[in-house]
């Protein structure tokens, strides 16, 4: 639940941070933007940070390293869809090591 929490606040955080690359409407009012998003957005990682803490028996760096991963797999697949920037070798090989952090931190 604490990595679903984690891609729903990072998804929100890109379009936060992004959406006035592609929206006239988000370019002309970013204080808005951020009052309305900010608070949810906030909201998300700090439930999600409870839920990877107590997963992890009360250790906080994998909830930091799976925020992390998470935030570098949303950012890469909304930058991708929304601005039509591909995946570079650098991106690609960021990527897999995202994925090696994830699955370190859930399997080990």
């Amino acid at each position: 639940m604490g990595c679903v929490l984690f891609v729903l606040g990072q998804t929100g955080a890109w379009y936060q941070s992004n959406l006035q690359f592609f929206n006239s409407w988000a370019k002309a009012h970013p204080i808005l933007l951020s009052v309305v998003l900010g608070i949810p957005i906030s909201y998300l990682y700090i439930i999600a940070s409870q839920y990877t803490f107590q997963a992890f028996n009360g250790d906080l760096w994998p909830s930091r390293l799976l925020a992390f991963a998470m935030g570098i797999l949303v950012f890469t697949i909304l930058t991708w869809v929304h601005l039509d920037q591909g995946i570079t070798m650098k991106t690609a090989v960021s990527l897999m090591l995202a994925t090696t952090i994830v699955l370190i931190q859930v399997f080990w």
